[in-house]
């Protein structure tokens, strides 16, 4: 049932350091001396965790490897007062760029999806963003993406969930998101289960123009989902 599969969800993430759909306690309450030192406290540790992504090298001889023979270039978006989650895949070569999630045809249907604006996108009070990579993990000779290397999930994803516990709503794009989170299934079959996770959890695919023909082929997405997804996110953020 929802309550179980929520359950499981919250418990899987706990063992992981990810704490979704649970309200903290006291936080409509002013906060005391120990609550300011508690929330000081996150706040230097994100900081701290931001800088340390920033200064992560551990795939530059991969990245070199790769048809794109690239430097490694972190881009974060962790937030200390966010109540929504991005989970995605990678940064692609735009981001790589501009050193800026989303900054493509992909982010504005994204934010459509959403229902929000840029500006409200990017405000980090309402959105933090935590990819299964950091970094553009390059192309292959064919120009495909590469998938996001494992190493860097296993080594920042759950430090940087860990030092958010006020997300109460995860979006999960793409199959390696919601396979980390969820467990493995196939993406259609992921999605079309959306009913068994929101609104703690919305799983949905990419919304690269690559999965147009998905979009057509799967109309209750647009129908069905988007509207509970866009009432969910205005709950929250407005």
């Amino acid at each position: 049932g929802l309550e179980q599969t929520i359950a499981a969800f919250v418990w899987r993430g706990r063992r992981r350091g990810l704490i979704v759909g649970v309200a903290r306690e006291g936080g409509n309450e002013e906060r005391g001396g120990g609550e300011q030192d508690k929330y000081r406290n996150i706040v230097n540790s994100v900081m701290q965790l931001e800088h340390d992504i920033k200064a992560c090298r551990l795939c530059a001889a991969q990245f070199l490897d790769t048809h794109t023979a690239h430097e490694p270039r972190p881009v974060t978006g962790l937030s200390t007062h966010a109540p929504i989650l991005i989970a995605g895949q990678a940064p692609g070569m735009r981001v790589h760029q501009s050193g800026r999630f989303f900054t493509d045809p992909s982010g504005d249907r994204l934010r459509d999806w959403l229902g929000v604006s840029e500006e409200e996108f990017y405000n980090p009070m309402n959105f933090a963003i935590l990819p299964m990579a950091f970094c553009f993990p390059g192309y292959t000779a064919k120009g495909a993406d590469l998938p996001p290397p494992k190493i860097c999930a296993a080594t920042w994803r759950a430090q940087a969930l860990e030092a958010m516990p006020q997300i109460q709503m995860a979006v999960l794009i793409g199959g390696y998101a919601q396979a980390w989170h969820l467990g493995k299934m196939g993406l259609t079959a992921r999605v079309s289960e959306w009913r068994d996770h929101a609104p703690q959890v919305f799983p949905l695919p990419h919304p690269s123009w690559r999965n147009n023909g998905w979009l057509k082929k799967h109309p209750w997405f647009e129908a069905e989902l988007l509207p509970e997804l866009r009432k969910k996110v205005t709950e929250l953020i407005r």
